[in-house]
């Protein structure tokens, strides 16, 4: 009976692939990633499965089921499949691995562009937020976030030195797993932090007072701003129920999450381009972080990792190959 469901699944979800990817012929075991498929139209083929279907997956499956049969089987299963915390993004000959922390919304799918850019022959691994699956409860502690994913490597790497990337909200989650890390006696062979600042409360006051004006300016309640109540998505996004409460409960993590001193040397890598956040890097993580070195590449916050993605992969490249040659 399965099997009838699943080949049932494949003609409906053929012409849903053939339209998205704009391909007149798809096989059932061609792969999304070799016809072209990128993070932008894995949205839109989930938005159309939803649709069509009325099944409501996240995009990330796509990691897990890249053909049409697998994804026909997927949904072929009465039950939401449960996702694991490390997701491999790309495979490698060395032996260990190199792990990304993900920003807000809980979802590998932030490293799409860049990791298939990312020059080094370790296995790359991404960070999977508890909750997506929209089954389990998502953390609201970055502490929580940090021991979750902690123990999820450690089942792959039991020993340091450890690589540790995070972007925005995962920058924080990265520098909370090197502090338990380091506290335990292991070894961080890389913190890179991408575009990611304490929350407005945590900043200096100078650069808290700078922050606000700009905030105000944007027509912000700095008062709930500061707060930190809720997650607002901008202005005509909208979400699935379940990835709103994982960016929600994400957060509130943000939002009460403060730093504490990391006497290791950080890798930070800015925005070209300065919106919501600081300007200045060092003066944000000012009494914070003992050695930070500062890179700009170009982009604003999210165009770094969407549209400057190959500058941005160039720069974690160079990180990557100097870190494994210090070891």
């Amino acid at each position: 009976m399965k099997s009838e469901v699943a080949c049932s699944m494949i003609e409906t979800l053929t012409p849903i692939w053939q339209r998205v990817l704009q391909q007149p012929s798809i096989g059932a075991e061609d792969n999304f990633f070799d016809l072209g498929g990128d993070s932008s139209l894995a949205l839109e083929l989930f938005a159309e499965i939803a649709r069509v279907c009325g099944r409501e997956l996240p995009p990330v499956v796509i990691y897990q089921a890249p053909t049409i049969a697998d994804l026909a089987a997927l949904l072929a299963e009465p039950v939401a499949p449960r996702f694991p915390a490390l997701v491999e993004l790309k495979p490698g000959t060395e032996k260990i691995p190199v792990f990304l922390a993900h920003g807000l919304g809980g979802s590998v799918m932030d490293f799409f562009q860049p990791v298939k850019y990312i020059q080094t022959e370790h296995p790359i691994y991404g960070l999977q937020a508890k909750g997506i699956d929209g089954v389990e409860e998502p953390f609201d502690r970055i502490e929580d976030m940090a021991q979750f994913y902690l123990d999820a490597i450690r089942e792959v790497q039991p020993q340091g030195p450890y690589f540790l990337i995070g972007f925005s909200l995962g920058g924080l989650v990265a520098l909370e797993m090197a502090q338990q890390l380091s506290a335990n006696g292991e070894k961080v062979g890389l913190l890179a932090m991408l575009d990611a600042y304490p929350y407005i409360r945590f900043l200096p006051f100078g650069q808290r007072v700078r922050l606000m004006a700009r905030q105000v300016k944007r027509g912000l309640s700095i008062f709930r701003y500061l707060r930190g109540e809720s997650y607002q998505p901008p202005a005509g996004v909208s979400f699935s129920p379940v990835m709103h409460r994982v960016r929600n409960r994400a957060y509130l993590a943000l939002a009460h999450y403060k730093p504490r001193y990391y006497a290791g040397k950080t890798k930070f890598v800015r925005a070209g381009i300065s919106t919501g956040f600081p300007e200045d890097p060092v003066a944000a993580w000012a009494g914070l972080i003992d050695r930070l070195e500062v890179e700009t590449v170009p982009g604003d916050h999210l165009g770094i990792i969407t549209t400057h993605f190959g500058s941005l992969a160039a720069t974690l490249s160079r990180y990557l190959r100097e870190a494994f040659s210090n070891q």
